[in-house]
Order: structure tokens, then sequence, then C-alpha cells
């Protein structure tokens, strides 16, 4: 498929392309600065601090609400931690509402509900798709290929069972990755803000994501919230990268600084467990399945956690 004209491309992404008035503006250094002591002063030090005990997540208490709103503020995720038998459904439909996420994003692959089961397909049309497979899935926010009107901003996945082995997540909270690589030169972040910094080719699949090139910015700051918002993926293939040297240069900066152990949380979800999230950067390890098999709950919501 042909790559949408620039003047489209730059028109839709317009909102999202003004970065005055934030600390994301890569020309106000002073912004920036201030941001920057207050983000690192509250960032956690270990996946641990944003582990919530949840007594029944599909009806948070008071409490318990307030303890994943101080987690998503601080590091824009939280893990929540309730019993094993929960109803993985309930879970995700009762933590979202309480944080405000209701506008799920429906693909063809998700069920009546809007969540979308990922579990190993041997057949059909999931099979073709890495995230039903046991094959690892490297650094990537949601829905990097959605337009801009259906970007996520929220996610979360749930885990019903845990596979045999393996499967862990890497995580990474977006302002921080922000933070390492405009401090090593404003020009960077400049550049991953370019309206077709990176292009993901067309999908002609009619039974999945039948859907035109996408072209759009790494980074841009959501007209809504104003808060930074990320569109990445770390695979090499299907991937076009605009071929500026400045941007070139960016996107190397930003694969060099994910693959560094600063800033990154590792987690294998629990049965009960489940991650919310304002779609941070993560991973998934390779897996190795045993018994009935791998199964987490995934929501994409186009709504950001509320307060946050």
């Amino acid at each position: 498929m042909s790559e949408m004209p620039e003047p489209a491309a730059e028109a839709a992404w317009a909102p999202w392309l003004d970065p005055r008035g934030t600390p994301f503006d890569p020309d106000d250094g002073e912004a920036y600065a201030a941001w920057r002591a207050r983000k690192l002063a509250a960032a956690p030090a270990a996946v641990e601090d944003l582990v919530v005990p949840l007594a029944d997540p599909s009806a948070p208490g008071a409490a318990e609400r307030e303890a994943l709103h101080h987690c998503l503020a601080r590091a824009n995720m939280a893990v929540y931690r309730a019993p094993p038998d929960t109803d993985g459904r309930a879970a995700v439909h009762g933590v979202g509402a309480a944080f405000g996420l209701h506008r799920l994003d429906p693909n063809m692959l998700s069920d009546s509900d809007g969540l979308t089961p990922l579990a190993v397909a041997s057949e059909g049309t999931r099979s073709r798709y890495i995230p039903y497979t046991d094959k690892p899935i490297r650094w990537h926010t949601d829905g990097y290929y959605n337009t801009p009107e259906r970007q996520i901003r929220g996610l979360i996945l749930h885990c019903v069972r845990p596979a045999g082995s393996g499967g862990e997540n890497a995580l990474r909270d977006p302002e921080m990755a922000y933070i390492r690589l405009r401090d090593r030169a404003p020009a960077l972040a400049r550049a991953l803000m370019r309206p077709r910094a990176m292009t993901i080719p067309g999908n002609d699949d009619p039974e999945a994501d039948d859907r035109p090139d996408r072209a759009g910015p790494v980074l841009a700051v959501d007209p809504h919230s104003r808060r930074l918002h990320m569109r990445y993926t770390a695979r090499t293939r299907n991937v076009i990268w605009d071929p500026d040297p400045a941007v070139q240069e960016a996107a190397a900066a930003l694969r060099e600084l994910l693959d560094e152990s600063a800033d990154r949380f590792v987690h294998r979800l629990a049965p009960g467990e489940g991650l919310i999230c304002n779609n941070v950067l993560h991973t998934r390890e390779r897996f190795t399945d045993s018994g009935p098999g791998r199964l987490v709950l995934r929501a994409r919501y186009y709504d950001r956690c509320a307060g946050t």
C-alpha cells in the first residue's frame, strides 16, 4: 500500500505536535528542568513500589484507588494484586472504570466485551500475529499503528494463567525515557516529534486489521491532557523511519537507551495480577507453556487514567 500523503499526515497529527506551554517543549529548558526534578524525585526504585493489593478488583475501595493513583502519578503504571481465582474480565472492567477507562479500542480479534485474550494460537487468523505466539516481543507501546483519533492512552493487562516458564514483561515509563533522551540533546526529542518520524506499513488482512500505511511522530503531546504521549515499536521489520539524518540519529539513540537497565522494571504477572498504565513501553519475554497455557486479557483504551 502507498504511504499517507505528507499533507494529510501532518494535518491529522497537528494537534499533537504543539509542545508549547509544557515541559516537553525542546525549546523551553526552564519548564523542563523544573518538571524533570519533580519527576526524578518521585520515581520508584523497584517494581515492588508499584504493587497494590486489591481485595476485589471489580470494585476497588477508596484506599485501594488512592494507592493505585499514587503509583500511576509517579510512574504512569501500577501492578494490582488480587486473589488468584479472581474473575479476570470483571477485574479489568472494574479497575478500568475506577480510573475512567471506558472507551475500548475494538479490533476483529477481541471478544464481544472489548477485551482481547492473549494466548498461543496454533491455527487461524490469530496465529499469524506475534502476540498470539510464545515468541518474545520487543519494546513497544500499544496501538502504534492507529490513527491520531484512535491513539491508545490507557492499557490493562490481566493475568488469568501464567506460562509454565518465561513470559516476563519489562516495563519503562515513557517520561523517564524522554528524560534520558532529552538529557543527551534536546534535538533528539525534537526530531522524534516530526509528523512522519515513524511509518508502519499497511496491512491488507481483512480478517484482522485491514489498514493503510500509518505515519506519525514517536513523541507527541496529548492535546487533551497535555502530557507526553509515545508511539513506538523497536521491531526492525515492517517499520519505515524518516531517512533524515536527525531522525535516524534520534531513533538510534532511543534504541540504545531502551537497551540500558536504568529505569527498567521487570515483572512476571501471577494469576490475579494486572498492569494498569498510561500505555507505557513494555516487552514480553519468550515463554514455554504447560497445562492449559498462558492467558492474559488485554484492554486498550482511548482514555488516559483519570487524575494522572
